[in-house]
């Protein structure tokens, strides 16, 4: 089942990060996409992160307190929204906790924090929607605890720094999309919802 991680922001980055590492060590079932590991050199990435949004079977957006109001992260929450029935949509919640949001597009799913509680009905509902592919209950909850301190350990470390601070790490430039770039996503995406059929072979 493939999983679409939203982020926007150092801070966001960082826990997209995370989610990629762990998921797959729960369920193994899971793949992750990561927009800014996983497009290859070369690929038109508004062409490709399409395509991975309408592959993708349960998305997770990693919001935080700088990137609540992020153009780019509800843009992405949208077109999941779109793309994805509302009950495979979580927000996961850095920073935050649900009182703190309002007027955003992200109210309309339902959100987990970083918790183990939390953390773990996420895992149970990636698990939920694998079909005859998902785990037990009683093997998730043991591999989860197994991975848990870990996991936690490193959202831990970056819910305790600030974005000013995040953002002073070395971040590969041509991994940052320009404005030109994000205006294509968007022009792409709203012609490929409106006429599919000029974009997609017939089968």
């Amino acid at each position: 089942m493939k999983v679409f991680i939203s982020w926007s922001g150092s801070k966001s980055q960082e826990v997209a990060k995370i989610l990629k590492k762990w998921l797959p060590c729960v369920i193994q079932s899971i793949e992750p996409y990561f927009s800014s590991a996983d497009i290859d050199k070369g690929t038109r990435w508004s062409t490709d992160i399409a395509k991975e949004l309408q592959d993708a079977s349960f998305g997770i957006l990693c919001v935080t307190k700088d990137n609540l109001s992020s153009a780019w992260l509800n843009f992405e929450a949208g077109a999941l929204s779109k793309s994805i029935e509302q009950s495979k949509v979580c927000p996961f919640l850095v920073d935050l906790k649900p009182s703190d949001i309002q007027n955003s597009p992200i109210l309309q799913f339902q959100m987990a924090s970083v918790t183990k509680d939390d953390v773990f009905k996420l895992f149970t509902s990636l698990n939920s929607n694998l079909g005859d592919a998902k785990l037990n209950e009683d093997v998730l909850s043991t591999t989860f605890d197994t991975f848990w301190s870990k996991i936690d350990a490193d959202l831990r470390a970056v819910s305790s720094i600030t974005e000013s601070s995040a953002s002073t790490k070395k971040v590969n430039k041509s991994n940052q999309a320009p404005i030109e770039e994000i205006l294509e996503l968007v022009r792409y995406q709203h012609k490929l919802l409106k006429s599919p059929e000029e974009l997609l072979p017939p089968e």
